[in-house]
């Protein structure tokens, strides 16, 4: 499987993405928790980013990650 120099082809799959919009959220909220002086969630949205990274790993172990059999590459 060789890719062009243009298309590395990493991170588009459903694993990545799944992975990658659950630490945005973790993120985001993590930060608004900190704004609003509440540690205790801030310290839940740091679990919520472990979740997201879980998450993405057992995605990709399921077959949906880039070379697994379950994602098929979309046409740019």
């Amino acid at each position: 499987m060789s890719n062009p120099i243009d298309d590395p082809g990493h991170g588009h799959s459903p694993a990545a993405w799944t992975a990658v919009v659950i630490m945005l959220v973790a993120v985001s909220l993590g930060t608004l928790f900190f704004f609003f002086d509440m540690p205790v969630l801030v310290w839940a949205s740091a679990g919520l980013l472990v979740v997201g990274l879980l998450v993405g790993w057992i995605m990709a172990k399921a077959g949906y990650g880039v070379s697994g059999p379950k994602y098929s590459p979309k046409a740019h």
